[in-house]
């Protein structure tokens, strides 16, 4: 049985270091990196459509700076800033691995649903004298009266032996296997259910493959995910939440958008992504196909191929409305805004307005705040 203990935590340096994950408590856990500032030159390579084959390269001057990353819940929970992240084909290490559903259905519960989640603080604590590599601990606010609670953040086969397994939690059209998480002085699904308001779990991927759909652009895809939306990543250009504050505060007034985004802005968090860059412009990666991200344009040449395989349509449409910051859900902002002048942009949903791209990397890596994307492949 896991019994909980006190991790030996070493600096935050050491954490920001070895801590390259995002974890998703009921959620899946996101973790965005965010560059910005970023002057980029670009040199044009012999043009080919091909994946594998080099386009366009977009390599910088001075380098990237991370300005608040995350990672988080599933859809919903409140994210945490990481300097570096490993990565496999199936996500950022950690991310997604976890997700809060209904007792009784089994469901993936989000944020759309119950607001505040986003109030719900996961976190990594790794622990290299632990044999479960650390913990993920979970707390909440402090006037919710909820005790925060931890379970292992790699459970061996001993402590799934005495985890209830289900092979039913639902999302979308999928039906993914996972563990009911349990720790023996805390009873997560209690705690869990009484912030939420209505009966929960909290759920750990188990190790069947979760295939994600072929897409347009990849109709003979082959690839797996955790508990995301569909996809492993999801890419965000920092100019395009430039673009909707600027399409936001042009559209005061109507449609139900309140005075007060006269002054705040839009917050790239609401969407969830995975990594975040700039100096392509708003929605560059609308363009890509296939891009490769490495410390320097070098390395990036030969670092794994990253698969842009599609927009992204939320499919929690109401999700980007809630703040990441109170929980409280704006009946406008940003989807209205982004139905206005980003529908028709994914072929797929063009009945949904599209922010992002979904993307599937082909092998393991390493991600670090300040790297270069090469973009290898155009649409």
């Amino acid at each position: 049985m896991w019994t909980p203990s006190s991790p030996t935590l070493g600096s935050f340096d050491e954490l920001d270091t070895f801590f390259t994950g995002a974890v998703g408590l009921a959620i899946l856990v996101v973790a965005s990196y965010t560059f910005s500032k970023v002057r980029l030159s670009r040199t044009l390579h012999q043009k080919n459509d091909n994946a594998g084959t080099t386009g366009l390269h977009v390599p910088t001057t001075n380098g990237w700076r991370q300005k608040e990353p995350n990672f988080g819940y599933k859809d919903s929970c409140k994210g945490t800033s990481l300097k570096v992240s490993r990565y496999t084909p199936e996500g950022l290490e950690y991310d997604r691995v976890w997700c809060i559903i209904d007792a009784e259905t089994h469901a993936a519960v989000t944020a759309r649903e119950v607001p505040k989640m986003v109030l719900i603080t996961p976190e990594i604590v790794h622990d290299a004298t632990s044999p479960y590599g650390g913990i993920l601990e979970v707390t909440f606010p402090a006037d919710s009266d909820c005790a925060s609670f931890s379970v292992p953040l790699e459970p061996t086969e001993d402590v799934l032996k005495g985890w209830q397994p289900i092979d039913n939690v639902s999302m979308w059209e999928d039906s993914i296997d996972g563990y009911i998480c349990e720790n023996p002085t805390v009873s997560i699904s209690e705690t869990l259910s009484r912030f939420m308001g209505r009966a929960v779990h909290l759920a750990f991927k188990g190790k069947k493959p979760r295939n994600c759909a072929a897409t347009t652009a990849f109709p003979d895809l082959r690839a797996s995910a955790k508990y995301q939306d569909g996809y492993p990543w999801l890419v965000f250009s920092e100019e395009s939440i430039d673009a909707i504050n600027e399409e936001v505060r042009g559209r005061i007034g109507q449609q139900g958008i309140d005075e007060k985004w006269k002054t705040e802005n839009v917050v790239v968090e609401r969407f969830r992504p995975n990594i975040v860059f700039s100096g392509g412009g708003p929605f560059a990666e609308d363009n890509w196909k296939e891009i490769a991200i490495g410390p320097d344009i070098q390395s990036a040449e030969k670092a794994p191929r990253i698969l842009v395989v599609s927009n992204h349509s939320p499919q929690n449409v109401q999700l980007p409305n809630v703040s990441p910051e109170t929980g409280i859900r704006d009946k406008a902002v940003p989807y209205k805004v982004l139905m206005k002048f980003r529908m028709g942009v994914d072929p797929e949903n063009k009945w949904k307005p599209s922010a992002g791209c979904n993307a599937v990397p082909m092998n393991e890596g390493i991600v670090r705040v300040g790297d270069v994307v090469s973009v290898k492949a155009l649409v």
